[in-house]
Order: C-alpha cells, then sequence, then structure tokens
C-alpha cells in the first residue's frame, strides 16, 4: 500500500465515519488498542512495567487515553501525563478521558509551569508515549508543545509514538524544529509520505502500520484517486 499524505489520511478517516459509518470513537478504541498491542510487545510484556503516556489535546492524545486502560489491564504501571488543558478536550478524546477519569486512572494535568520538570518525571519510566501531536502538525512546533517535545527527548528513556513522532512533518519528513526521536512509531492504515524521507528514520526509528478497521480497498482506491482531503 502506498504512503499517505496529511491530505488523504484525514478523507480517509472522514470517508470511514461519513460514508462507511464507522463512529469515530470506535476508530480511536482500535487505534488505541493496538497501540498498546505495539507498547506491550516493545515490552517483552507490559505486567510490572511503568508507561509513561504524553498526551496532548487531539485526537492523539485520545489514543493515549485507550492505550492508558488496555496497559493497565494487562498490568502496566500507567502515568498519563496531559500537556494540554483538560477543559480543552472534545469529541472522542474528551469520551476516553471520562472513561479514563471513571476508571481511576492516574492522569496528571502538566501546565506551563509544571513542564520544565516533565523530564524528571518520566526518568523513571520503562518507557514513555508520544501521544502529543499527529499528522495535522505542520511548521516548527512553537509554545508549550515545544517544550513538551524536548522535556521527552531530554528524558532519555525509549520511546513510542503513535502515529508519527510529534514535530515530524508528515509529508516531507522534514522537522524544521524540535521533534521527538522515537525508537518504535505505530502508525495507523498506512505509512505516511514523509516516513520514505530516509531522514526521518532519526525520529520515527521502526515503523510498524496497524489496522484500525478501514478496508484496505477503500484507502487504496482512494490514495490512488489523489483525493485531497479538501
Amino acid at each position: 500500500m502506498q504512503s499517505l499524505t496529511r491530505d488523504q489520511t484525514r478523507a480517509i478517516d472522514r470517508f470511514a465515519i461519513e460514508t462507511l459509518g464507522v463512529p469515530g470513537v470506535v476508530l480511536m478504541e482500535n487505534a488505541g488498542r493496538l497501540c498498546a498491542d505495539a507498547v506491550a510487545d516493545f515490552l517483552d510484556g507490559p505486567a510490572g512495567r511503568k508507561v509513561a503516556i504524553c498526551a496532548g489535546g487531539g485526537n492523539n492524545g485520545g489514543d493515549g487515553f485507550v492505550m492508558a486502560r488496555h496497559l493497565s489491564m494487562r498490568g502496566a504501571a500507567v502515568v498519563v501525563f496531559l500537556v494540554s488543558p483538560a477543559d480543552k478536550l472534545s469529541g472522542d478524546a474528551e469520551i476516553n478521558y471520562r472513561i479514563a477519569r471513571n476508571l481511576g486512572l492516574d492522569i496528571r494535568e502538566i501546565g506551563p509551569a509544571e513542564l520544565a520538570g516533565l523530564s524528571k518525571e518520566l526518568s523513571g519510566f520503562d518507557v514513555v508515549v508520544d501521544a502529543v501531536g499527529g499528522t495535522g502538525i505542520r511548521g516548527a512546533l512553537r509554545g508549550d508543545i515545544a517544550v513538551a517535545v524536548e522535556q521527552i527527548n531530554a528524558a532519555s528513556r525509549r520511546v513510542v509514538a503513535v502515529d508519527i513522532p510529534t514535530g515530524l512533518d508528515c509529508d516531507t519528513g522534514i522537522a524544521e524544529g524540535p521533534a521527538v526521536r522515537a525508537k518504535l512509531t505505530v502508525t495507523m492504515v498506512a505509512r505516511k509520505k514523509g516516513f520514505d524521507t530516509p531522514a526521518s528514520a532519526e525520529f520515527t526509528g521502526e515503523v510498524r502500520v496497524v489496522d484500525i478497521g478501514i478496508p484496505p480497498e477503500v484507502v487504496e482506491r482512494m490514495a490512488g484517486e489523489g483525493v485531497k482531503g479538501q
């Protein structure tokens, strides 16, 4: 299957939701569960392991909340570091945040004042999950999200990125500013176009593609038609 651009990825998601009738929250559940599977494999079994999930305010953060639930059920000690205000969450991400809260999972909101100490918090974990930002990011990161990425890298822990390392451009595979350096990137549906750029490998590490329930013939047809998602 060919690699997907940012716009193709968005268009395929929208087609699955609006035309096929697959609720977005189902796609998020599939993505988060399969990313949790990948982390479990990465750790050679999650039971008794310490997992930090750095979550942003968008759908990648929502995937992170799903991951926290599944890894916790498998015996991992999971802490979610939410680097976006909880009251800004919406849609499917907010649904999964509430589920995680209702289950009593450890979610710590990291405001601007706490960001500078995030690397120290992360340094005691067996793995750090980057669920901060996704394929929609363009250009150099700024503000709190840039600091969060720098802190993830400064923790010197093994990192698993959800869909794409935060700060790496989906289409070019170039990081114009800070970007997460992952050992493993678990990407949904298909590889992203930027991953074909050799320089992206220093940020993605190994790339693993997972199927979140969108038929491959749909993906291939829409990608082949050059869907722009506009």
